[in-house]
């Protein structure tokens, strides 16, 4: 479950951003929004959304928190000097391009203990790297390093309840280079303490920025498990008009040359595949799968099969989307979406954040996300403290705040009062000459 994440110099967010799911006092929708844990007083909010004009920088927020996931997941596999993948530092400043970027996240991992993990990073290499965790509430610094820039090398601190051997542990540090991680490269080479974040950090986080959908297999291996009814559920509910939803395997075509441009068609051992060469190493050649959806007219029952690809644009997003949402109530993830209202009907937007709110999610599964439906403002739907604004300052760098800074009253009608500015983080519109 994720606490608080944090982000500086980067892109369009030049001084410390921090976006809190730590819920307020306010009593209101407790019992829907709000994640209470055995024997803690501090409460979680289920959900949060970001509102601003184009080019604030909400869709920045959603990337700092992707480079966060794929530097933990990938960097000890990269090359010595290879740039670090997205480190992107604020621009629009000559003095800060060389400054590193931070970022900062604080969850609840799998075992019930929080952990605050923390790195800065230029392109070239990592400058600082810590992490504590609080077992029982307190808290034991696992591990520190921080590059000395005078003689190039890194400074190491590990903490006495950070296990391994002492060899163990320079190895880690040995093998850890400028552009990785120690986070990241200690997990590949076996470190079982790290293992429980890290499996945190690559299951529990799911983030989907502009131009990513969720992974459509997470859909189709609810059907190909025969638990298809729970995609057609949501379809349903949806009102789409969709009877009925399968797969079909069939041979890929021998003069097929290239694998995965359309999300719908996706070859089973892809890695082996070797268009008319030999079966792969299961002895199966490799299948394509084709989705088709079933739609049944009432007054004549003739039935009708078409391809997903032959669906509107909702409906294909729909789909991708919701083996990922039911994966993410089922196992308690955190999900980040931007802009969540894409090609999608309001009503089915709130539809879908309001299943976080509801008894579908009995595991504090948790939705992040960006949108321009202001018909989400709504107090019906959501407390004060699960909405923010992202606008950019006089430097044109990203200011993120809470919809709290502004007190609005209980009964205050926020798409309004957004509309009208009253809040800020709304376009300000002029005239063509």
């Amino acid at each position: 479950m994720l606490i608080e994440f944090s982000v500086a110099n980067f892109k369009s967010i030049l001084e410390r951003q921090t976006l809190s799911m730590v819920a307020s006092a306010d009593s209101e929708h407790a019992e829907k929004n709000v994640i209470e844990l055995p024997g803690e007083t501090i409460k979680y909010l289920k959900s949060a959304v970001v509102y601003g004009p184009n080019a604030a920088g909400k869709s920045n927020l959603l990337k700092a928190m992707l480079v966060l996931q794929q530097l933990i997941l990938h960097s000890a596999s990269s090359q010595e000097g290879i740039p670090m993948i997205g480190i992107t530092p604020f621009l629009l400043d000559g003095n800060i391009p060389d400054e590193p970027s931070e970022f900062n996240i604080v969850f609840i991992a799998n075992d019930g203990v929080k952990y605050e993990y923390y790195f800065s990073a230029t392109p070239k290499a990592v400058e600082k790297e810590w992490m504590v965790a609080y077992p029982n509430g307190r808290p034991q610094r696992w591990f520190e390093r921080e590059l000395n820039k005078t003689t190039g090398k890194y400074e190491w601190w590990f903490g006495s309840k950070f296990k391994g051997e002492k060899a163990e542990k320079k190895v880690w540090q040995d093998f850890t280079r400028n552009n990785s991680l120690f986070f990241s490269t200690a997990v590949q080479l076996n470190n079982e303490q790290l293992k429980t974040p890290f499996g945190w950090i690559a299951n529990q986080l799911i983030v989907i920025t502009s131009g990513i959908d969720l992974n459509p297999w997470l859909s189709i291996n609810l059907i190909k498990n025969n638990e298809g009814h729970k995609i057609l559920d949501y379809l349903q509910a949806a009102d789409i008009g969709i009877d009925g939803i399968d797969i079909k395997e069939e041979d890929l075509p021998p003069q097929a040359q290239f694998i995965g441009g359309n999300p719908f068609m996706q070859a089973i051992g892809a890695l082996n595949f070797n268009p008319g060469g030999p079966e792969d190493a299961a002895g199966q050649k490799p299948k394509m799968i084709r989705v088709t959806t079933t739609h049944k007219n009432t007054e004549t029952n003739e039935v009708v099969h078409l391809s997903i690809e032959d669906e509107s644009e909702g409906t294909r997003k729909l789909f991708n989307l919701t083996g990922g949402w039911i994966r993410s109530l089922d196992i308690g993830a955190t999900l980040l979406v931007d802009e969540l209202e894409r090609s999608l009907h309001p009503k089915i937007t709130r539809f879908l954040v309001e299943l976080f709110h509801s008894n579908k999610n009995q595991s504090n599964a948790q939705l992040i996300f960006t949108t321009h439906d202001t018909n989400l403002l709504d107090t019906s739907l959501l407390r004060r403290d699960q909405i923010w604004f992202v606008e950019k300052n006089n430097g044109k760098a990203t200011h993120l705040y809470s919809l709290l800074d502004y007190n609005p009253r209980k009964e205050e009608a926020l798409e309004r009062g957004y509309l009208k500015g009253r809040y800020g983080a709304v376009p300000v519109v002029g005239e063509i000459n």
